[in-house]
């Protein structure tokens, strides 16, 4: 498996292209980067990159402390200190992209907390980016009550994740039921799972604090109404962890941001319905007849 150094943590990737990547790095496609989101892996991100391997050059990979990127144990000293801000992770993708010699502008496609990062790396590095397109996300209000309930549940959650938990039986439905409306592969959920057990707990805590706080609730929307390229925003109908409301308000403060609500889905619309969410990008990107994409 291919690993990169970038600020003293290894981190994983991988192309998926229908020819081989070589290197130094010449681009014989658009390249799409794909940023995952929290708790999870660039391995849900693998039947989307497959399926579009005839038009892009896909790269995925894991972020820091999360997948198959862990932090080092014990922790060094000059790890702690870069933080779990998400603009850290923005940083953390352009050092990617510089090690591994992508110099072209890129198709950023980037997921729920991920996308967060997203939106970041776009006003920090858009001369960079040809298009940006960010899965569930959006802005939201701040409530001091709600937050402190979900910082102690969400620091339970991250505290208490026994292993052996992906051994039983149906665990992988019950954990992914509230992200979903429809099914979704038996693969997908059990690495959501496993991806979620695997993830270190200070990087799994400290962007918990810091994707869902006081500061990103004020910062957010300036961020989007910030956005340099065209960007889709794309979300599930029924999702519960970043409602489709939610979308429109942040899609609302920048005319370069197009929203798109894909019907009976939540949280994870590429896996639920990959044919819409496919036709989607496709018409966003403005793909011709010729080059379809199909799920």
């Amino acid at each position: 498996m291919p690993f990169i150094d970038v600020r003293g943590v290894s981190h994983y990737y991988e192309w998926i292209s229908e020819t081989p990547v070589s290197y130094p790095f010449q681009p014989s496609k658009p390249v799409m980067v794909f940023v995952h989101g929290w708790g999870g892996s660039d391995r849900y991100w693998e039947s989307t990159a497959r399926t579009i391997a005839p038009q892009f050059d896909s790269l995925l990979y894991d972020m820091r402390g999360f997948g198959r990127s862990p932090l080092p144990k014990p922790v060094p000293d000059a790890v702690s200190a870069i933080g779990y801000e998400l603009e850290t992770y923005a940083d953390d993708l352009v050092l990617l992209l510089d090690a591994l010699g992508v110099h072209q502008k890129i198709y950023l496609n980037a997921h729920s907390t991920g996308a967060s990062v997203g939106v970041l790396f776009l006003n920090r590095h858009g001369d960079r980016v040809e298009r940006g397109i960010l899965t569930c996300n959006g802005i939201f209000d701040y409530d001091p009550a709600a937050f402190a309930a979900f910082y102690k549940f969400g620091g339970y959650v991250v505290a208490v994740r026994p292993k052996w938990l992906s051994a039983i039986p149906l665990v992988d439905r019950i954990f992914m039921a509230r992200f979903l409306k429809r099914p979704i592969p038996a693969h997908d959920r059990k690495a959501f799972l496993e991806d979620f057990l695997m993830a270190d707990y200070e990087a799994a805590l400290g962007t918990i604090f810091t994707a869902v706080s006081e500061r990103a609730v004020e910062e957010m929307p300036k961020e989007f109404a910030k956005i340099p390229v065209p960007t889709l925003l794309v979300s599930g109908e029924y999702d519960q962890i970043i409602p489709a409301d939610m979308g429109s308000r942040a899609a609302a403060l920048n005319p370069l941001v197009e929203h798109v609500v894909i019907a009976n889905t939540a949280h994870f619309p590429m896996l639920e319905d990959p044919e819409t969410y496919l036709h989607r990008v496709q018409d966003f990107l403005q793909m011709t007849p010729s080059t379809p994409l199909t799920a």
